[in-house]
């Protein structure tokens, strides 16, 4: 046993020893706060380019090129012979340019179209002999080869759009970054799938904005809760031309499609269908050359089923089957599939989700894969398991979030970039067994304990039922006094599955001057964010705002008998669904918010679009008190605070007719409130006016928060 008086001695010289270190570290410096300058602190991690082989990697650090000889551990700096990269075939690297399609052959810029009018989404062929676009709403194609370019449709207009998604197709299913695009290559370059949609029926939204003498007008089809939706036909193309076939679908019935699947062989393409409830999916093979459909796969469930722009099913290539994710089970796992949609073996199960497939090591059987950490849904893990399900094995380490950054061609090694709240990244060259290999960097500079930096960690808290351990990413202020209350800003998003809290490494000037201000800054996740599985997200059906609210509420409560957060300074600012949230705190959630900052918000759920708001809400018909009771613009009563509302004017995503409806409703009840519009703005706005928002903010946080004035070095 040792003696008392070493205990006591021991920890007196810890704590001249901790006092010491503080006395020597350094505040930030105003260029470090405002510029984001931290040289010295933190440091540019190692990046890898490329595998070379199985074995050896080139990694990019101080300005020189290293090959990584993983088996050894061992590096050399890399020769030319080392740094060349195979070049693409000329033809197959095809590009837009002055509004006409050219592809590159021999050098020689060749051009292949020759009217003014915008290709749009040029698209090379798998065999690198054609290039798909499309013109005026019509497909096209041009043969590299013969320069010859075929039109494949002819009824594209303003409301027949062929190989181009309507609005809400775009924004709600295929996504943002298909650009419209609406046409898949089949992998033999012998057809084309692509979507028609007739907009004819969908209910016409209009924009308008102040510019010039007579204004700005801009017209879009919309569908809004419970309105037509756009009509669409799955039709099959040649590129050289010809007869089009048609999916055997009736384009008049109520239901949605998702984005296509060839096989890989090319002999069917998978069309996901779902109804208009959106609780009901189902895969069909449609045959290329006749149109008719046979069903591949199905499932349904009580609430609804995704139909978005990731990617359900991958085939292996050895064209023995292929891998499916699903949530039907409440948490969303991979499945073994045979050709013909037969299951063949559950591969994951259990209460984690599975977030991406990384590999699939075919010869030996196992798929590498990532997946919110069955330990700790606030961090990322990599894992390994066989493709029949067993020995599913954790590759990555420590109490840390992984980010993968890279994996060797046959799946013996793998790069990770990991951090965690107090850690900053780090990467490292592990193998499949999970032993790390050699550590590549380390962000953390030679500097970082010199100087005082603010306290972030992610804290757990208990939700109010008892079922979920909620989580909360907090930076406290810089030397916080346990005897004073402090104000809380609290930045958030707030959607189904859409959760922002991940136990990782973050610095920013913004972020600390604010700590040193002596402003709590937190992020928080509810249940249905994603971190409890789809079983959490269910939450939210027929519900919205409800169970965000109950939660974030939880969580404030915490942070003001735990955190010395000042109950009469608790804001809250988001943008989008979270600006929705920051509108629904300051009204149904007014007894325990004070504060908002709104931008873009969806105000009553009648005003946004159909896909995406029936999804989890149903139709008024079938949810009238859901639609009641998710509505802010039903709680101006309980209105109290100060809520900042801004806007872009022909924001053609949330309509500005939310906030200018929710500020009558205010009027209409003599409530006090600040109101700012972006003329131009869209659904977010750069430029001056990006700055001049941020300064908005800036400007609110300190008059109401932090009750000083702004430091004009912080102002953009």
């Amino acid at each position: 046993m040792i003696p008392f008086y070493k205990i006591k001695l021991t920890t007196l010289l810890l704590a001249i020893f901790s006092l010491s270190t503080m006395a020597q570290q350094k505040p930030l410096t105003d260029d470090q706060y405002f510029r984001s300058s931290f040289k010295g602190i933190i440091q540019s991690l190692p990046t890898a380019t490329r595998w070379m082989d199985n074995n050896n990697f080139l990694l990019m650090k101080e300005g020189k090129t290293w090959v990584i000889d993983a088996k050894k551990g061992t590096e050399r700096e890399a020769g030319e012979a080392d740094k060349a990269v195979a070049k693409v075939p000329a033809k197959t690297a095809a590009y837009l340019k002055n509004k006409n399609i050219y592809a590159k052959i021999n050098d020689a810029d060749v051009q292949l179209t020759f009217d003014d009018a915008l290709e749009v989404n040029p698209t090379v062929s798998p065999d690198g002999n054609y290039v798909a676009y499309t013109k005026n709403n019509d497909l096209y194609s041009v043969n590299i080869n013969t320069k010859k370019e075929n039109r494949l449709t002819s009824d594209g207009s303003e409301l027949i759009l062929n190989g181009y998604s309507s609005w809400v197709y775009m924004e709600e299913i295929l996504g943002r970054q298909t650009a419209y695009r609406a046409f898949w290559w089949s992998p033999d370059s012998k057809n084309i799938a692509f979507f028609r949609s007739d907009d004819s029926q969908v209910p016409e939204y209009t924009i308008t904005d102040a510019n010039g003498l007579h204004g700005y007008v801009e017209k879009m089809r919309y569908p809004k809760v419970g309105d037509k939706n756009p009509e669409v036909k799955v039709g099959i193309a040649k590129p050289d031309g010809g007869n089009i076939v048609w999916s055997d679908f009736n384009e008049k019935d109520d239901q949605y499609y998702g984005k296509p699947y060839w096989k890989p062989d090319g002999t069917a393409l998978l069309v996901q269908w779902m109804n208009r409830k959106q609780n009901e999916l189902k895969i069909w093979a449609v045959n290329p050359a006749t149109g008719t459909k046979t069903n591949f796969y199905s499932e349904e469930q009580k609430t609804w089923i995704d139909l978005d722009d990731n990617d359900r099913i991958q085939f292996l290539e050895n064209g023995k089957g292929f891998i499916l994710q699903s949530d039907a089970t409440g948490w969303k796992h991979l499945y073994y599939y045979d050709m013909n949609g037969k299951l063949i073996n559950a591969i994951t199960e259990g209460k984690f989700t599975v977030t991406n497939v990384n590999k699939v090591d075919e010869k030996k059987g196992i798929v590498y894969f990532t997946a919110r950490s069955r330990e700790n849904t606030a961090r990322s893990d990599f894992y390994k398991v066989n493709l029949n399900g067993k020995k599913l094995q954790r590759l990555t380490f420590g109490d840390y979030n992984h980010m993968i950054s890279s994996i060797s061609p046959d799946g013996t090694y793998f790069i990770t970039n990991y951090s965690n709240a107090t850690t900053p990244t780090r990467s490292a060259l592990v193998s499949n067994t999970g032993k790390i290999i050699k550590e590549l960097g380390d962000s953390k500079g030679v500097e970082f304990d010199n100087y005082i930096l603010a306290k972030t960690e992610v804290i757990r808290v208990k939700s109010d039922d008892g079922l979920y351990e909620l989580p909360m990413k907090v930076t406290w202020p810089v030397n916080m006094d346990k005897t004073k209350k402090y104000p809380v800003l609290i930045s958030i998003y707030g959607g189904p599955n859409a959760g922002t809290v991940m136990d990782s490494w973050g610095l920013s000037g913004n972020q600390q001057f604010y700590a040193k201000e002596g402003l709590i800054q937190v992020s928080m996740d509810h249940r249905a964010s994603g971190h409890f599985g789809k079983e959490g997200v269910n939450y939210m059906y027929h519900n919205l705002g409800y169970w965000e609210m109950k939660d974030y509420s939880s969580m404030v409560k915490w942070l003001e008998a735990n955190g010395n957060a000042d109950s009469t300074k608790i804001c809250i600012t988001g943008f989008s669904y979270g600006g929705y949230m920051s509108c629904y705190a300051l009204t149904y959630g007014a007894d325990v918010f004070t504060h908002a900052m709104a931008g873009g918000s969806v105000t009553d759920w009648t005003l946004y679009d159909s896909h995406y708001t029936e999804r989890f809400m149903g139709t008024q018909t079938d949810n009238a008190a859901g639609y009641k009771s998710s509505s802010v613009l039903n709680y101006i009563d309980k209105y109290k605070g100060n809520l900042q509302i801004v806007h872009g004017v022909i924001d053609e995503n949330v309509h500005m007719q939310n906030s200018m409806q929710l500020i009558s409703k205010l009027q209409d009840a003599k409530k006090d409130f600040e109101f700012m519009v972006y003329p131009g703005g869209r659904h977010g706005w750069g430029g001056n006016k990006g700055s001049h928002f941020q300064n908005l903010k800036t400007k609110y946080i300190y008059k109401y928060l932090l009750e000083k004035e702004v430091p004009k070095s912080l102002l953009r």
